[in-house]
């Protein structure tokens, strides 16, 4: 998050239906005629999780910038599916019907369609960097580039949360207030964000506010419940990754409590000619500290790909 965070008014919102019944929510920033540029947020986030400075920036550099909600989150398609016990992800028993990351990726897919975008630069962060993975894999002629960002590639020898935060996840509890979100978020970011950053629990404060007007409780939390089950069912997808073609950025930060940094360095291994950069002090949280060096890593690469 940073000092300024993209408005919950729902008269920003926009909406594609997709030909699988299911309808996305998303927003465009910059001018439609500029290189499209696909934002993926991660478990559990929303279109308004990414940092205003990091939108105004991509858009100054001449990008249409493009942010969704995912399925199962936020003004999307809720899916009717109930999501299996916590134990059967555990030891990988999950029931057959339930969608994969693949499926979430062409969503991503027919939304460029909806846009009329032949080809985009895909970034996502986290699951959302699983999402644009599978993006540049599945439909390598329309991917202008790749930035993958905290993510990794499903093989369980890498890219594991901390046990910290495995404790954490296991023994949370549903929030069925406003204030009781803020304090779980809060919690939660102490522990896998930048807390140090002056101000950052207001504005972890005023984000689960601006995503609690966007949804309500009980489809947050099973729709969490099933990005999560897509996550393990997809399992590893470190084969798909070696059919990307596009340039690949791959971006994690060494103190990276979620996804441990093994999964950027497997994931920048696993495709052709990636470029891997560890920033130094970043967790798994984009923030105020480090948008411009994420703004300083992307536009090189981004302009590079468009050459």
């Amino acid at each position: 998050m940073n000092h300024h965070l993209p408005p919950a008014d729902p008269a920003l919102d926009r909406f594609a239906d997709l030909p699988n019944g299911l309808q996305l929510c998303f927003r465009t920033y910059g001018h439609p005629d500029h290189p499209p540029i696909v934002l993926i947020a991660g478990l559990g986030l929303q279109l308004v999780s990414w940092p205003q400075a990091l939108i105004d920036g991509l858009v100054a550099e001449g990008l249409y910038v493009i942010t969704l909600d995912n399925r199962d989150m936020g003004r999307s398609s809720y899916l009717p599916q109930t999501p299996p016990a916590r134990w059967r992800l555990l030891l990988d028993r999950i029931p057959s019907g339930h969608y994969l990351i693949s499926d979430m990726a062409n969503d991503v897919i027919a939304l460029l369609d909806h846009l009329g975008a032949e080809q985009a630069h895909v970034l996502g962060m986290s699951m959302g960097g699983m999402i644009a993975q599978n993006v540049a894999a599945q439909a390598p002629q329309r991917v202008l580039s790749l930035t993958s960002i905290f993510s990794t590639t499903g093989n369980k020898q890498v890219g594991q949360p901390a046990a910290s935060t495995i404790w954490r996840m296991l023994t949370n509890r549903p929030a069925w207030t406003l204030p009781q979100a803020q304090d779980k978020f809060v919690q939660l970011m102490r522990h896998i964000g930048n807390p140090e950053v002056p101000g950052v629990e207001t504005l972890w404060r005023q984000h689960m506010a601006l995503a609690w007007q966007r949804t309500t409780p009980e489809l947050s939390l099973q729709g969490y419940e099933r990005q999560v089950t897509a996550i393990v069912a997809s399992g590893d997808r470190t084969g798909l990754l070696h059919r990307i073609q596009a340039p690949t950025l791959v971006l994690h930060g060494d103190r990276d409590y979620i996804v441990h940094p093994s999964g950027g360095e497997a994931t920048a291994r696993a495709i052709s000619g990636a470029q891997l950069h560890t920033l130094v002090g970043m967790r798994h949280q984009l923030d105020a500290a480090i948008t411009p060096a994420l703004l300083e890593l992307i536009v090189p690469h981004v302009r590079d790909a468009q050459r």
